[in-house]
């Protein structure tokens, strides 16, 4: 019997932090450092969780996921191949038709600028969708 009372559901940003700390190893600072320059590059985004517990970022539409795995934190683009990407993010699901993904390794880091500029050409062509 739960003698606290109700508790409030948990909120997207919790749940988030909450996978986060939970892995405790290098794929949470991977998650947490990308997850910081998604919030860096859009500060409006919308952080959700979706599908089992997977962190999502949107803006007028999906930017990015962020799934863990025993070898990657794999960030899929689900419009990544009609993104630019002039430094060469994309690693992973090439030879889908709409979506691109980048798959970061232990010891890895995407290039912080770069990486900005990807959420943001994200955000913009979600916008323009939009219209």
């Amino acid at each position: 019997m739960n003698t606290e009372g109700p508790t409030e559901p948990q909120s997207a940003t919790q749940a988030i932090d909450a996978k986060i700390a939970g892995l405790g190893d290098w794929r949470g600072e991977a998650l947490a450092r990308v997850r910081a320059l998604i919030r860096a590059a859009e500060p409006d985004v919308i952080e959700e969780v979706k599908w089992r517990g997977v962190p999502v970022w949107s803006l007028a539409g999906i930017l990015c996921t962020g799934e863990t795995y025993k070898a990657a934190v794999k960030l899929t683009f689900p419009k990544g191949a009609s993104l630019p990407d002039p430094a060469g993010l994309f690693n992973a699901s090439l030879e889908g038709g709409t979506r691109r993904a980048i798959d970061i390794h232990e010891g890895e880091a995407p290039d912080e600028d770069a990486f900005i500029a990807l959420i943001r050409a994200a955000a913009e062509l979600n916008r323009a969708k939009r219209k």
